[in-house]
């Protein structure tokens, strides 16, 4: 099977621009394609992880990716699929945040060898564009009309849209024109949110350049509820282990409803398609089956086989009872009540919440409920270490220091 029909049979494909064109570039490895990045936080989370595997997918059937990171972009903001502004960022917080990016990009895609991926900056660029001569030379090509109805803009309408986020699809634009110029890149690849603004690029190499340039989305990662997955109550799961652990990040996965687990092993692991229709009549206790292997393959690919392994461990442990591999944690020995303990772990974000929590029963320590009119740690103490746990999902060795 080539790439093109592997990419449709794992329901990764959205919209293309032209469907026989892009299956004949990239089936034999003649795309030279990008997928920007704006470098909106210190790390990248599962939204990313999509795109940076389907970097991976073409360039091992080589194709040439090339990785775009939004320094200019970055300064104004992407208003897709929001209802409110982002926040403005100073040049020095977009800078350490691409840095970031720049370590976690390589162990999805090769920066060497055959096909290698080039990196590139769009600050170069963009920041020194003079202003009169963009309006004459790129505005003159995009009709406010047909921007207005884009995608892109519609949530931001009720509130009020800048324009200074109103040129954002003008940036985006100019990226590919630029690019398209200066490297041959002749595809853009993003979220399916993206869609307008891609078009927009496509159309200002048509009409600046009288040459034919390419787009494709790709699917939204949506849960059978209609939502966006890749967060969770505490916020995004990132690819940063200091932000989401190994162990949370397997746990994320390893939790995805039954409706959702081989959707997300078809667009997001390597497994062979062949196997992954193998699973496809597993029910019960073979779908926790599935979930384990959907979990084990991502942490694999974001943190590596031996950090997926013992995250495996900690989780099998958690649930059986078996200490000696839990997932620990440390705290000040200091600590007076299982609500600070609920807080230091980062288990509840308040007092209050972390009070609700053991008020509706849902936090055990060892083989004791904890009640709410008796919340003091001093019988755990003398110990110096206790397993703690968070309904029926999350459970620690908390270890005092």
């Amino acid at each position: 099977m080539q790439i093109f029909e592997e990419l449709e049979k794992r329901g990764l494909i959205a919209q293309v621009t032209d469907k026989e064109e892009i299956k004949e570039l990239i089936n034999n490895g003649k795309a030279k394609f990008y997928i920007g990045f704006d470098p909106t936080a210190d790390s990248l989370h599962v939204g990313h992880f999509m795109a940076l595997c389907l970097m991976r997918r073409l360039q091992l059937a080589g194709n040439q990716p090339v990785v775009l990171l939004g320094g200019g972009t970055g300064m104004i903001g992407d208003p897709s699929g929001r209802t409110d502004m982002r926040q403005m960022m100073t040049k020095e917080t977009i800078e350490h945040n691409i840095e970031c990016f720049k370590k976690q990009m390589s162990r999805f895609i090769r920066f060497e060898g055959e096909n290698p991926a080039i990196c590139v900056n769009n600050a170069d660029w963009l920041l020194e564009l003079n202003y009169v001569d963009v309006l004459r030379e790129v505005g003159a090509c995009f009709s406010v009309n047909n921007m207005l109805r884009a995608e892109c803009y519609k949530q931001r309408m009720e509130k009020g849209l800048s324009f200074l986020e109103f040129n954002y699809m003008i940036m985006q634009s100019y990226d590919f024109y630029y690019l398209f110029k200066k490297y041959g890149c002749n595809m853009q690849f993003g979220g399916d949110d993206q869609w307008s603004n891609m078009l927009g690029g496509t159309e200002l190499i048509r009409k600046k350049l009288s040459k034919d340039a390419y787009a494709m989305t790709i699917t939204l990662l949506m849960n059978s509820e209609g939502k966006k997955m890749g967060k969770t109550a505490k916020g995004a799961v990132w690819l940063d282990p200091n932000k989401t652990s190994p162990f949370e990040f397997y746990q994320y996965w390893r939790n995805v409803a039954d409706e959702d687990v081989l959707k997300c092993i078809k667009m997001l692991t390597f497994i062979p398609l062949e196997e992954i229709d193998k699973m496809a009549d597993w029910q019960g206790e073979q779908l926790n089956k599935a979930k384990e292997i959907l979990a084990f393959e991502l942490t694999k690919l974001v943190h590596g086989e031996e950090e997926a392994v013992l995250a495996e461990k900690q989780a099998k442990a958690a649930f059986g009872g078996d200490s000696e591999n839990m997932l620990v944690k440390e705290i000040s020995k200091d600590t007076q009540t299982v609500i600070d303990v609920l807080v230091a772990l980062n288990i509840c974000k308040s007092r209050g919440e972390a009070r609700r929590l053991i008020e509706g029963g849902g936090v055990s320590i060892n083989d004791d409920k904890v009640n709410a009119n008796d919340i003091s740690l001093e019988k755990y103490l003398s110990a110096g270490e206790f397993i703690l746990h968070k309904g029926k999902k999350v459970h620690f060795k908390v270890v005092l220091v």
